[in-house]
């Protein structure tokens, strides 16, 4: 299953706070990649933070395997975890009636 993974800061999270767990996070971070959970992994633009592209068995899994960053640990960040699947309505771009208008 794929999965788009959004960190949550938790109220009394900081930049400052964060600083202390960051190499383990970046190893952590590591491992999971080597390991096939992280598929791809994006800095935020809208906010300090990342974006995961993982794949895990289930939402349950994936959020295991995302409670064990440092940052999780600490009580620092959550996680929205939103499970994706293939877009199918590429056929209906192709219908007879939609195809005359383009």
């Amino acid at each position: 299953m794929k999965l788009l993974c959004l960190d949550v800061p938790q109220p009394d999270a900081s930049l400052e706070k964060y600083q202390p767990h960051m190499q383990d996070e970046a190893r952590h971070a590591w491992q999971m990649y080597k390991g096939g959970v992280i598929r791809d992994i994006y800095f935020r633009q809208d906010r300090p933070g990342v974006a995961i592209i993982a794949e895990a068995e289930s939402v349950e899994a994936a959020k295991a395997a995302l409670a064990e960053f440092p940052l999780a640990k600490a009580g620092l960040i959550g996680w929205d975890v939103i499970p994706l699947g293939p877009f199918t309505n590429w056929e209906s771009l192709f219908a007879p009636d939609i195809a005359q208008n383009f």
